[in-house]
């Protein structure tokens, strides 16, 4: 990578800048400064002794120095000074003495930016003295501003070598990937004023710490090449009195770095080339070349690019077609924008071709262009038919063959053809030898081996069951016959009696119940002709159940599959007329229907179907079971190896029953005796589970 500095010509011609863009929006000044409880009411500039002094005065005095970081390209101081606004009625002042170039004084908010712009960073100290700030930038000894050179440096800080100075040290060197896979090599340094001087050598980069100790500890060599960076391995060593870190990147790459207190850190990212593009690294759609300010009147368009073709080291060829005079005025303009504008004022366009680029006329290029094709399409239907057989592996060879005879397709040119053998699976394939390569490419790109996925459904049925009846029956009996008016019309209480036993009741008599959920008490005279019988009653029953149902199956990508377990229940259809009975057979099985299709970030999306039938023959209607029936059809997506409940169904009822004697069973108190009361508490749930795993070769169906 090759870094320059920019050339500044006289202003008649040509005047070219480095550009001060601004990070922070501005806010209004007269509101900030009534809010915030202090200001910066002037700022002047003043050189002694080759040190560069910058004076901020503030409304009120600073507790402590401001807090402050250094950028290495473009090169930049900057101070933050926090509950402060900006009260100088501008934003920007041009200085342009020593390495100061400008200063930006920007408000965002309650707080205030001081961004100083150099033409190369300075060590720096700053400290208060009442309501100033003082900074004062050392001079660096070096190349002058504008002098082309041919490696990249960036002086963070170069201390002067005083006797008794105190040595410095590196306390950690700590490698990271970023987020958009750029190397990032943090170093974390004893002392901010630490010098710092960044330069390529060949293809490494070389960062040297000036006056600056390496503990033994921290002297290896890292090789970082699995991380996936431009930097394949770092070297940290000492060399004299420095500490020096040399970084080893491959590729086409660009670096940044900066400092922040005693933090530094250096970026390294890698830029994809592109042909098309002027520069390197940009987006499309936007500029990304160095600045420049240009101001012409009726300048001839030739001399116009032949200022752009010095400036950025391509070159450039003119057609003859391109004439005409031209009046431009761009500042602080990226210089591949400002080409494009003079290319659009003229009807011009360019095409590139490493670095040389041809400009010309829109039309006459496409002219030229179409030519081109023209000859090209030419040379292919004179170009001599070649035959090449393919192997196909994974895919049936009918497939690609109709894929390539459709009307649609322009992979086969139109002296193409193709045929091929279902016994070897192969396809022959005759066209001009481009065309080959172009189906040898295609072919290669979809004859891979299917990946396979396994699925597994699991079906949960559960069941709670929960009853209690509790009630009293109070009973007299005599064995005679008491009756209500003349001639016995009413009668209540008698006794169809048996012989009383020892142990009970002889057959045909009221015989206690011997029931676990029921007590019995019975008191009778002595002759056993009247009876008062007490019978107590309570159950409590409690009943649980769970039913697991888990098909699997194991089918590849974007293919259907299916798998059963069941019974086919015969439906009679009775005789009607001179029509005979029929057996129609139906499926009360559980299945499980998926087409899976893996995505590309390793999830799996399915279309899955469920069944879960089960023939009731408690049930029967003319002979025939209904089938109970539990199913769900759905897609989702799922992580690889994760579950997900897919569907659930519940269900819960509740009964309460009493039975009692009416008009007796609602006295309160005594009417316990005369009711019986039963509770009944049904649940039923049902949940659907699904979950796909991609079969790998440690994977396999158990």
């Amino acid at each position: 990578m090759k870094h320059k500095t920019i050339l500044v010509l006289s202003a008649a011609f040509l005047a070219l800048t480095t550009p001060i863009p601004v990070a922070l929006a501005q806010a209004d000044g007269s509101q900030a400064t009534q809010a915030l409880a202090n200001r910066i009411e002037n700022l002047q500039v003043a050189e002694q002794g080759g040190t560069l002094y910058v004076r901020l005065r503030f409304a009120e005095p600073l507790a402590n120095p401001p807090a402050s970081f250094s950028v290495a390209n473009p090169a930049r101081i900057a101070f933050d000074f926090p509950d402060t606004a900006n009260a100088l009625g501008r934003t920007q002042q041009n200085i342009n003495q020593g390495d100061l170039r400008s200063a930006n004084i920007v408000q965002a908010g309650d707080r205030t930016r001081l961004v100083l712009n150099m033409t190369r960073v300075s060590p720096y100290e700053t400290r208060v003295e009442g309501r100033d700030v003082i900074i004062a930038l050392a001079p660096v000894p070096g190349p002058v501003a504008g002098a082309e050179v041919d490696r990249a440096v960036a002086n963070f800080a170069t201390p002067s070598a005083e006797v008794g100075q105190e040595v410095k040290s590196v306390r950690d060197i700590q490698f990271r990937r970023g987020v958009e896979g750029e190397g990032r090599v943090v170093v974390q340094l004893a002392s901010p004023d630490t010098g710092i001087d960044i330069r390529q050598q060949g293809s490494n980069l070389i960062v040297e710490f000036i006056d600056t100790v390496l503990p033994e500890h921290l002297q290896r060599r890292s090789d970082v090449t699995d991380f996936g960076t431009p930097i394949t391995s770092m070297v940290a060593q000492p060399s004299g009195r420095n500490t020096r870190l040399v970084i080893s990147p491959n590729g086409l790459w660009e670096h940044n770095a900066y400092q922040s207190d005693t933090q530094f850190v250096l970026e390294v990212r890698r830029v994809v080339e592109e042909p098309s593009q002027l520069v390197q690294g940009a987006r499309r759609g936007e500029y990304a070349g160095e600045k420049l300010s240009l101001n012409f009147q009726n300048v001839d368009v030739r001399s116009v690019l032949q200022v752009i073709a010095d400036f950025t080291d391509f070159n450039i060829v003119t057609s003859d077609s391109v004439q005409g005079n031209l009046t431009l005025r761009l500042k602080d303009v990226p210089w591949d924008q400002a080409l494009d504008i003079i290319l659009q004022a003229k009807g011009l366009d360019m095409r590139k071709t490493g670095n040389v680029i041809w400009i010309a006329p829109a039309e006459e290029l496409a002219t030229r262009e179409r030519l081109q094709l023209e000859s090209l399409a030419q040379v292919a239907d004179l170009e001599p038919l070649q035959t090449e057989s393919f192997q196909v592996n994974y895919h049936r060879a009918s497939e690609i063959f109709d894929f390539l005879q459709n009307r649609d397709q322009t992979v086969l040119s139109q002296r193409g053809s193709v045929v091929f053998d279902e016994r070897s699976n192969k396809l022959f394939v005759t066209d001009v030898g481009s065309r080959l390569d172009s189906i040898r490419r295609l072919i290669t790109e979809i004859d891979i081996a299917p990946r396979q996925v396994l699925i597994e459904a699991r079906i949960v049925e559960a069941n709670t069951n929960f009853a209690r009846d509790l009630g009293v029956r109070l009973n007299f009996a005599n064995s005679g016959a008491a009756s209500l008016g003349g001639g016995a019309r009413v009668g209540f209480g008698r006794f169809s009696g048996g012989a009383l036993t020892g142990n009970g009741f002889t057959s045909g008599g009221a015989a206690p119940v011997t029931n676990f959920s029921t007590l019995n008490l019975s008191l009778f005279n002595s002759s056993a002709t009247r009876f008062l019988n007490l019978e107590l009653s309570a159950l409590e029953s409690d009943g649980r159940g769970r039913i697991v149902s888990s098909p699997r199956v194991l089918t590849a990508n974007q293919v259907e599959a299916t798998i059963k377990q069941g019974q086919e229940i015969p439906y009679v259809t009775p005789s009607t007329g001179n029509n005979p009975a029929t057996v129609e057979f139906k499926d009360a099985v559980l299945s499980l229907t998926v087409r899976p299709q893996i995505t590309p970030d390793g999830k799996v999306q399915m279309r899955v179907l469920v069944n879960k039938d089960r023939a009731d023959f408690s049930r029967s209607v003319q002979g025939n079971p209904p089938i109970d029936t539990k199913s769900i059809e759905t897609e989702v997506l799922v992580d690889n190896g994760g579950t997900v409940v897919i569907g659930g169904v519940f269900e819960e009822e509740e009964t309460n029953n009493t039975e009692k004697v009416p008009l007796l069973g609602d006295v309160p108190v005594v009417g316990a005796l005369f009711r019986t009361n039963s509770r009944t508490n049904d649940r039923r749930e049902l949940l659907i589970f699904i979950t796909p795993r991609i079969v790998t070769e440690s994977l396999t169906l158990r």
